[in-house]
C-alpha cells in the first residue's frame, strides 16, 4: 500500500511558492517607505505594531468584532432567504419566472445605492447594515443554491426514492452531500464580497466598526492605521475560509480515499 501523502519537501515548496508574491510585495513596500513620506508608505514595522495595538485595545477590538458580527448576521440572513427562494424556484417554474428577473435586477444595483436606500428607509444603524448585507448577498446565494439543487442526479434521486427513505434521511444521505460542495463554495465567494460591502455600509451609516475606523484614519492621513484596520478584515476572511476548508475536508474525506484507491 503506497503512501499518497505529499512529501515534506513538496509541502515546503508549495508554501514558499504561495508566500513568494507576498514577500516580494512587502519588500517593495518597505523599500518605498524608506524614500517616501510615512503618510503615503509607512514602514511595515509601524503597521505591525498598529495591528497588534488594535488586538490589545478592548475598545478597538470591539469594533472589529462588531463588523464580524454584522458580516455573519448578513450572510446567514441572505443564506436562509436565498435558500427559501431557491427551493421555491426549483419546485415551480412560475416561481422561477417571478424571482429570477428580480434577483438579476438586484445584482445590477451598486452596494452604495443600497446604502443610500437603507439610510432613507431605516432609522437604526444595525437594521440598515443588516438590510444592506442581506440584499447584496441574496442574489448570489439564491442562484448558487438553485444551481446546486439542479445539479443533483435525477436518476440517483429516483433510485434513492425507491427505498422509501424518510424526509430527514433523504436530506441527510442524498440532498446534503450533493449540494454541500457548491454551498461551501458560495460561502467562500460571498464572504469576500460581504467584507467589502460592510466597509461601505459602515463608512456611510455607522458610528463604529472597521469601516468607521477606516474613515477616521483617512481624515488624519494615518496610512499605517488604515492598513492595520484593513488587515483585521483580511485576517477574519482568511480564518473563516480556513474553517470552511476544514469543514469541506472533513465532510468529503471519502473523496481522498476514493482518489487514492484508483
Amino acid at each position: 500500500m503506497s503512501d499518497h501523502s505529499p512529501s515534506l519537501t513538496y509541502r515546503l515548496f508549495r508554501a514558499a511558492e504561495m508566500l513568494a508574491p507576498f514577500v516580494v510585495l512587502a519588500g517593495l513596500w518597505q523599500i518605498a517607505s524608506l524614500g517616501l513620506p510615512r503618510y503615503l508608505f509607512p514602514s511595515l514595522v509601524d503597521v505591525f505594531w498598529r495591528t497588534l495595538a488594535i488586538f490589545a485595545n478592548g475598545s478597538e477590538f470591539g469594533d472589529v468584532l462588531a463588523t464580524v458580527g454584522r458580516i455573519m448576521a448578513g450572510l446567514i440572513g441572505a443564506f436562509v432567504f436565498g435558500g427559501i427562494i431557491a427551493l421555491l424556484m426549483v419546485r415551480s417554474r412560475a416561481m422561477e419566472r417571478f424571482f429570477a428577473p428580480i434577483l438579476n435586477f438586484f445584482q445590477g444595483i451598486p452596494a452604495l445605492s443600497w446604502v443610500v436606500f437603507a439610510i432613507i428607509w431605516f432609522k437604526g444603524i444595525e437594521p440598515r447594515i443588516f438590510f444592506i448585507m442581506v440584499v447584496t448577498a441574496l442574489p448570489a446565494f439564491s442562484f448558487q443554491i438553485l444551481g446546486a439543487l439542479r445539479s443533483m442526479s435525477r436518476d440517483l434521486f429516483e433510485m434513492v426514492l425507491s427505498f422509501r427513505p424518510s424526509k430527514w434521511k433523504m436530506f441527510r444521505v442524498m440532498i446534503l452531500p450533493a449540494i454541500l460542495p457548491e454551498i461551501l463554495t458560495a460561502w467562500k465567494v460571498n464572504l469576500g464580497n460581504a467584507s467589502r460591502v460592510v466597509v461601505v455600509a459602515e463608512l456611510v451609516g455607522a458610528t463604529g466598526g472597521v469601516g468607521y475606523e477606516l474613515l477616521q484614519q483617512q481624515q488624519i492621513f494615518d496610512m499605517a492605521g488604515a492598513l492595520a484596520w484593513t488587515l483585521q478584515l483580511v485576517f477574519f476572511v482568511l480564518f473563516t475560509q480556513w474553517v470552511i476548508n476544514m469543514i469541506e475536508a472533513k465532510a468529503f474525506r471519502y473523496r481522498a480515499i476514493s482518489e487514492h484507491s484508483l
